[in-house]
């Protein structure tokens, strides 16, 4: 037992290559930007923040049914299995081998090495053979250990791949989701807007009847009840397309997919943004990118194993014969075992070739690292400040609104008295559709804003308090 710890950590010792470090990065310990955020962490599964059932269930449909979610799973199991094929290396490789050859001996060659006059024997037989091989390499310079680790790595980054998708599904249907609840908002705005411009139009039909109206008046009641049919059908076309990005995202045929025709845009969580260094363990894509640099790592201590000598013990043994009659009789016993030394000694270039390649992939692969984490700092920025904007928004557009409805009471109390046109009417009216359907917009866009937040913060992470 000692003998066999003391070889592997003599083995362990000569494993070659550099051992893994993440790069130096120096973060802030603060944002740029600061959004009015809260101290709490997010829970796991962050959309419930939003206390919306319906996206509950939406999130967990497509968190069992998508299919790209789907693949990603299916690719883990195949990187498992590839780390399990890298581990066999460790292990001897036993097989059977066995052999049934028609042989002929050429007469004239055979012949030329007996006697003169000494008649030629058979030159045709069958040679019957049953062995048993046996191929280890002993892993000296650590190669099979690298190998494993590189594995390893991918194996890592797969399952990592999968909360990435995981995130990206999760606000893919909450963005859906919102944008399609904001659409709601805004058709019921119009259809409201519609019921009134069509009293409006019977309003100034009866008034031109009655010789209180022109032409005009009735012409552009009209005009305003169109436009806001208009309005509506391209909502409707917008809010449908959303159902079916929804259908799709969920793993479900749009015919199949089942959508409440009217839905109800939930407040926005406060959201706890944490520190920048953070997300180094919150973002599983930077969870990936780091896998990714330990692959290549390993790869390195791979390519300089291979300018070492490989040592091999090679076997194999069983029972030869010519001639099936006595093939299972001992006599016929054969075999042989010896170890096998390969040195490489002149390979055109290849070895240092790969050993540059191995360093070069490295160093991609941390250029890779650090530009995530500089994408993932900026992303979290952006979502601040378009949370931030949008809250500041849309407390102009409700006093913007506000003040829009005191016009329009007023521009129709001097209409009524005679003091205004019709067109001014129309024209403040107008402007109030158009702020109510701005602030319908700013509310969808103010929480998919959030949702980009909580996805560039990495998604959920401890419990809710």
């Amino acid at each position: 037992m000692a003998i066999t710890a003391s070889l592997s950590l003599i083995l362990a010792g000569c494993t070659v290559g550099p051992d893994f470090k993440l790069p130096e990065m120096n973060l802030s310990t603060r944002w740029k930007n600061k959004a009015d955020v809260s101290d709490l962490g997010m829970p796991d599964a962050w959309w419930t923040l939003y206390r919306s059932p319906a996206l509950n269930r939406l999130v967990d449909q497509a968190l069992t049914y998508n299919q790209d979610l789907a693949t990603a799973l299916a690719r883990v199991e195949t990187a498992r299995a590839m780390t399990g094929v890298e581990k066999a290396a460790w292990f001897p490789q036993l097989g059977m081998q066995n052999a049934m050859t028609l042989e002929r001996i050429s007469g004239s060659s055979f012949g030329a090495n007996l006697p003169p006059n000494i008649p030629l024997p058979s030159l045709e037989r069958d040679r019957h053979q049953a062995f048993a091989t046996l191929n280890y390499e002993v892993d000296l310079w650590g190669k099979v250990r690298r190998s494993v680790e590189a594995a390893k790595a991918r194996e890592g980054a797969a399952i990592e791949q999968v909360a990435v998708q995981r995130l990206v599904i999760a606000a893919e249907v909450a963005r859906n989701y919102f944008l399609a609840a904001s659409l709601d908002s805004q058709r019921q705005i119009l259809n409201e807007t519609i019921s009134l411009r069509g009293e409006a139009l019977k309003l100034q039909q009866s008034r031109f009847q009655g010789g209180l109206a022109n032409e005009m008046d009735v012409a552009r009641a009209r005009t305003e009840l169109e436009l806001a049919r208009h309005d509506l059908i391209g909502v409707e076309r917008q809010r449908a397309n959303a159902a079916n990005a929804l259908a799709l995202v969920c793993g479900s045929a749009p015919v199949d997919f089942q959508l409440a025709s009217s839905l109800a845009l939930p407040g926005a969580p406060r959201i706890s943004s944490g520190l920048p260094a953070t997300l180094l363990q919150r973002r599983p894509d930077l969870r990936v990118a780091e896998q990714t640099m330990r692959e290549a790592n390993a790869n390195i201590g791979v390519a300089k194993a291979n300018f070492y000598p490989s040592f091999k013990l090679i076997g194999s043994g069983g029972i030869e014969s010519i001639g099936a009659e006595d093939f299972l009789d001992w006599k016929n016993k054969a075999g042989s075992i010896g170890p096998q030394l390969t040195l490489p000694i002149f390979q055109g270039g290849r070895l240092r070739g790969n050993m540059r390649a191995a360093y070069g992939r490295y160093d991609e692969s941390v250029a890779a690292y650090r530009q995530a984490i500089l994408k993932a700092l900026q992303e979290v920025e952006n979502s601040v400040v378009d949370l931030n904007a949008y809250t500041r928004q849309r407390a102009a557009v409700t006093s913007a609104l506000d003040a829009a409805q005191e016009t329009s009471k007023l521009a129709r109390v001097r209409y009524d008295k005679g003091l205004a046109s019709y067109f001014e009417v129309v024209d403040a009216d107008r402007t109030v559709l158009t702020t109510r359907l701005l602030r319908a917009q700013i509310d969808g866009q103010r929480l998919t804003a959030s949702v980009q937040l909580i996805r560039s913060l990495g998604g959920g992470w401890g419990s809710a308090k």
